[in-house]
């Protein structure tokens, strides 16, 4: 019992000892000083742009009637920052402007025309800002900006896949 008791005296002792140690900072009491320091930081204009795929079906025959689909764009700006979303021709063969084309991924040449809006109904949408993007303006979070697709009715190619990729460019 007694070794019990000194053990647990001992151990107190080094637990006193050491605690004071462990406070990091000594206690005084001559007097104090300040200073400050400023803690700073820029926020810059800037966006950022992610696009999902757009997929016309996998399925499609004759195309005697319209396909439509749509997809989304996503784009982040900084708070107050005004941005205009264009797309491109694509990659399709014979593509320019807004005259899309999906071309054939096989040994066929044939192309399949389709067409890409900002909102059902409305005019083309291209990568010429102020005359055919689509503009905002940022509030911090992300903003979804729907793509609307449309396959018009028109003489069916050859069956293969058909392909183009389009790239979405954020002005700000």
């Amino acid at each position: 019992m007694f070794a019990s008791k000194f053990k647990k005296s001992v151990l107190s002792a080094i637990v006193i000892a050491v605690l004071p140690g462990l406070s990091g900072a000594a206690v005084y009491s001559n007097g104090s000083k300040t200073a400050s320091f400023d803690v700073t930081m820029k926020i810059v204009a800037d966006c950022t742009i992610a696009a999902g795929a757009l997929d016309f079906g996998q399925r499609q025959g004759v195309l005697t009637q319209g396909v439509n689909a749509n997809s989304s764009i996503n784009v982040t700006c900084t708070n107050t920052t005004p941005y205009n979303v264009g797309l491109d021709a694509g990659t399709g063969a014979g593509s320019s402007g807004t005259t899309r084309y999906l071309s054939g991924t096989g040994a066929n040449a044939s192309t399949v025309r389709f067409n890409l809006y900002q909102s059902p109904g409305s005019g083309l949408w291209g990568n010429s800002q102020g005359t055919d993007t689509m503009g905002g303006t940022g509030n911090g979070t992300m903003q979804t900006l729907t793509v609307y697709g449309e396959i018009p009715s028109q003489a069916s190619p050859a069956p293969d896949t058909y392909k183009s990729t389009i790239t979405a460019t954020v002005y700000f």
